[in-house]
């Protein structure tokens, strides 16, 4: 096994908050996106979580929930993964050879011949686990994706995923105001004025745009949107992102709700009354951006100003103007083409002796724990094959 950071699996200890988030109660292919979800679901059979749990179990790693499904080592520390992963690979004899950047692998009549910053080598077959571009630092680069494709691979187009959004930073900017103020949000997104997702979760307010679960799993549909669009060179195609303070409300929810407070409770104070709704820091946020004095009694709110206090809460613009980049981002959209692999032994359809595992394929999860439980599968399934 090569691995060219000094350090073996050096995503590991950063991951979950340097605590692992390992796998998910629950996986299933429509956790993800990418390539086809009857290819995904194929391969997490191969492997599933409950194989997953036994399997860390066995190596001395024991496993507890915590919201969400998230599935967590009891010791809360990613380097006792790390180090059982590493005393496995030992016991099983595996050789693990660090400071070995392999720069290419070319096919032979007999196997395949690599070129590695310590020395050529010879292999009889060749497991692509190289990840995808986030994390660079971590040794996943985006170099595999170049060697896959001198192998004969097609990529899909790349893009960071599960990764903090920019916002524009112009004066006055809510994020500015609300930096470290999390809450739950519902973000959709918007191409060509038609909705394309929406999902809620929590939302973190950063000193330079958002971040949280709800952002990270949005990010890369508004980054594959983006890139479609430029792809497509369509003049005037828009993708926009829009933020619910009141997930699952509507405008004529909120409408309803105005009214009968300003019956019940007619001289309390606009602020006072939308910070039971949200977060009283946001509420005056909220409030500054509309132009609306919160010391205005429910009574003297006017039917205009209430009616665009309402659509504000349901349908805040973001002025997303990029990410945060590969530097932060969890995991990689796009990659090696599912359709040019064998889920049932994850080996390449287009070079015989090649397989290919992990984040280097057109596969990405939404954060819980999904894409380790993608490397675990894809990799037990390639394993499997190897000795076929």
């Amino acid at each position: 096994m090569l691995d060219s950071p000094s350090r073996h699996v050096a995503k590991i200890p950063v991951r979950g908050g340097a605590r692992c988030n390992v796998t998910n109660t629950i996986v299933t292919e429509a956790d993800f996106w990418g390539g086809r979800r009857t290819v995904i679901r194929r391969v997490l059979r191969g492997f599933p979580v409950a194989d997953t749990i036994a399997f860390f179990r066995d190596i001395g790693i024991q496993l507890h929930e915590e919201p969400g499904g998230k599935l967590f080592p009891d010791s809360n520390r990613a380097r006792d993964v790390l180090n059982a992963l590493v005393d496995e690979a030992a016991r099983a004899g595996v050789t693990i050879v660090t400071k070995a950047r392999v720069s290419d692998v070319a096919r032979r009549p007999d196997g395949f011949a690599l070129t590695t910053s310590a020395g050529e080598l010879a292999a009889a077959r060749v497991v692509l686990a190289t990840g995808g571009r986030s994390l660079p630092k971590s040794g996943s680069d985006g170099a595999g994706f170049e060697i896959a494709r001198r192998l004969g691979h097609s990529i899909v187009p790349t893009t960071p995923a599960l990764v903090p959004l920019r916002l524009d930073d112009e004066r006055g900017a809510m994020h500015r105001e609300l930096s470290g103020v999390a809450h739950e949000a519902e973000l959709t997104l918007w191409v060509d004025d038609a909705v394309e997702i929406r999902l809620s979760g929590s939302l973190l307010w950063t000193h330079f745009g958002i971040s949280g679960p709800v952002t990270l799993n949005m990010s890369r549909h508004w980054l594959r949107s983006e890139l479609a669009l430029r792809s497509a060179k369509r003049e005037g195609g828009q993708a926009n992102l829009t933020v619910s303070f009141c997930p699952g409300q509507t405008f004529d929810d909120l409408e309803k709700w105005w009214t009968t407070r300003a019956i019940e409770r007619p001289q309390a104070s606009v602020s006072a009354q939308l910070a039971t709704l949200i977060p009283a820091s946001v509420a005056g946020a909220l409030l500054a951006g509309v132009g609306i004095n919160g010391v205005t009694t429910l009574a003297h709110l006017s039917r205009d100003d209430r009616r665009r206090l309402s659509h504000a809460l349901v349908k805040w613009p973001l002025a997303i103007t990029g990410d945060r980049g590969y530097n932060y981002a969890e995991a990689t959209a796009g990659g090696v083409s599912l359709d040019e692999i064998d889920p049932a032994t994850m080996r390449s359809r287009m070079c015989p002796g090649l397989s290919l595992v992990g984040e280097i394929l057109d596969v990405d999860g939404r954060i819980g724990g999904f894409n380790f439980q993608w490397a675990w599968s894809s990799a037990r399934v390639a394993a499997a094959a190897l000795g076929t």
